[in-house]
């Protein structure tokens, strides 16, 4: 296993940069998500990492050896880097059983037969295939098909393991079995992993870090508590979690945390900040209350199962969004109280 170095790697297709600058480190068996919309250049950063694409400037290694410089023009090519790919088609050898997809690498590699068998079937069991191991891929379902993808990565040993928005083809209720499969895959194996995915709610689950990307730069990367709780700016508070920014004024500071003026009412808000002008607003910063001295009204009541999710709208037209075990109806006025939110200053 290794840790993944990323040294101000840059990408240009035709002249248009994709990649900016990017600077990071990756533990060593550190599980990390590359989070952001379409075209924020999250695959792109994963292909440079697997050795399919090639930095327009920069450098990146895995562990001691450097994989890539664009100054000096060394690549290490992909079949070299002894990584792992997991691919959101699967790339599946159609007319190969599921045994012989998986054994195929070791193979190339020239093992003996017998160690070929005992690496295979540890993992096809460690993957729960072993009963499918006759199949061909065609007989399979999506996430039978995705723990084939995992096995053929698991049977390399490999020291890096990429995944490419894996779920992406999957049902909801699978989907969420799959992500257990990924987390028991990479506590069994130790591997440093970078998953590519676009749904911010399967990132927080699953990795032990976050890189939210933005039009090619990473904007922030945290934990997914301080990512949720912390924003550093406006887009990743509304892009990580649900809530509303809106501005403030009147800050009077204290040590990580002061007082500002929020919809003409005084709150207290946490912030790293020196003069904040933007509050990260979550639905359980927000207590419905008759005491509260904010007013608002319910423009929806969207059940949840066991909750409401309700969006209201105060006198002044903010929207807010909050959350009740009671189910309010459109045009109730609520009175509401504000906890200590996070403040972020953006120019």
């Amino acid at each position: 296993m290794a840790d993944i170095k990323l040294d101000a790697v840059e990408k240009q297709f035709a002249g248009i940069p994709a990649l900016h600058a990017i600077s990071a480190t990756i533990q060593d068996g550190e599980f990390v998500a590359l989070l952001g919309p379409s075209g924020c250049g999250k695959s792109t950063l994963l292909r440079l990492l697997a050795g399919f694409e090639a930095p327009t400037s920069g450098a990146l290694s895995i562990g001691a050896q450097e994989m890539a410089n664009a100054a000096t023009g060394h690549a290490v090519p992909p079949e070299a880097r002894n990584i792992g790919f997991v691919f959101q088609s699967y790339a599946l050898w159609p007319h190969m059983s599921v045994r012989r997809n998986v054994s195929f690498a070791l193979e190339v590699r020239g093992l003996s037969k017998s160690e070929q068998s005992r690496q295979t079937e540890a993992a096809l069991q460690a993957t729960g295939l072993v009963a499918f191991a006759d199949r061909m891929p065609a007989d399979l379902s999506g996430g039978q098909r995705q723990r084939v993808a995992l096995a053929r990565c698991l049977v390399s040993d490999p020291q890096a393991v990429l995944l490419d928005e894996p779920l992406a083809n999957l049902d909801v209720a699978l989907r969420a079995s799959m992500q257990e499969v990924f987390l028991d895959f990479h506590h069994r194996t130790g591997a440093t992993m970078v998953y590519v995915t676009h749904d911010q709610a399967e990132a927080m689950a699953m990795a032990d870090r976050i890189a939210v990307m933005h039009e090619g730069r990473i904007v922030q990367f945290d934990t997914p508590e301080a990512l949720y709780s912390r924003p550093c700016n406006r887009f990743v508070a509304g892009f990580v979690g649900e809530g509303t920014v809106l501005p403030i004024s009147d800050f009077t500071p204290g040590k990580g945390q002061g007082a500002a003026r929020l919809l003409g009412t005084q709150i207290s808000v946490q912030t790293s900040a020196d003069r904040p002008n933007q509050l990260c607003l979550r639905p359980e910063d927000i207590t419905i209350t008759e005491t509260g001295d904010l007013r608002a009204a319910v423009t929806r009541s969207t059940y949840l199962g066991g909750r409401y999710r309700l969006m209201l709208r105060t006198p002044k037209g903010a929207e807010l969004m909050a959350e009740s075990r009671v189910r309010y109806p459109e045009g109730s006025q609520l009175g509401l109280s504000i906890g200590s939110p996070w403040a972020f200053c953006e120019d």
